[in-house]
């Protein structure tokens, strides 16, 4: 039986060995520099697009990023890079930054879900729902594509939050290693209350969302995952 536990602990402490570890890329082989893999909140609040009001009522500055490296400039200082790696970096590397170290952070991306897929699939999975592992979806696309069936079941699953409309797909799920205030509440036409319930730490908890739900909304509980999808 798999022990559960925390899942924001675990992807900390298991990325935290790799690290310590020294694990060799996931990726392809081809050259590489150093560069460290940058991990999101789950939830962020919504920034400011280009033109929004600032403070006062003045329209604020606009703001650009930074040219990228065409394709053609896409060189490491010694050896070559192959197609697929050539391919993750297109749009990814500002000038005067060396394409190796952007490279790096792919790979890095990919031997974090590696890692954490032979300890606890449901974590690697979750941690890509809730955004803990950032940019997995183009480092899997191109640099470790052997684990796009993760990609496909984070793609179906739920991170807390309150999902309605569009969002919400009918189905059975199971939590993901929730914290000591797992709450859950399901609810359908006029705000009516389906389904509702908790869960303790460690302990599973299943919901199914029917087709006549409106809203579902998650507190504490990670991230939600669909059953029977496994690649």
């Amino acid at each position: 039986m798999r022990h559960p536990f925390r899942a924001g602990a675990a992807v900390v402490a298991l990325t935290a060995a790799l690290a310590a570890c020294g694990s060799p890329s996931g990726g392809d082989k081809g050259a590489s520099g150093a560069g460290p893999s940058a991990v999101r909140a789950p939830l962020t609040a919504p920034s400011a697009g280009p033109g929004a009001a600032a403070p006062g009522g003045s329209p604020a500055p606009r703001t650009s990023e930074p040219p990228k490296l065409l394709s053609d400039e896409l060189t490491p200082a010694t050896g070559s890079f192959t197609r697929k790696q050539k391919e993750y970096l297109v749009d990814r590397v500002p000038r005067g930054m060396d394409p190796a170290a952007v490279l790096q952070t792919g790979q890095e991306t990919c031997d974090r879900l590696g890692f954490l897929v032979k300890a606890d699939r449901d974590v690697a999975v979750g941690a890509i729902v809730t955004g803990e592992i950032a940019g997995a979806e183009p480092a899997v696309e191109h640099l470790c594509t052997r684990h796009r069936d993760l990609l496909r079941e984070a793609a179906l699953g739920y991170a807390d939050g309150t999902y309605r409309g569009e969002r919400l797909r009918p189905g059975r799920y199971h939590d993901v290693s929730p914290t000591g205030n797992c709450t859950w509440r399901i609810t359908g036409a006029d705000g009516k209350s389906l389904a509702s319930g908790s869960a303790s730490a460690g302990k599973r908890a299943s919901v199914t969302v029917p087709r006549e739900a409106r809203a579902f909304t998650s507190t504490g509980c990670y991230a939600w995952l669909p059953e029977g999808v496994h690649g």
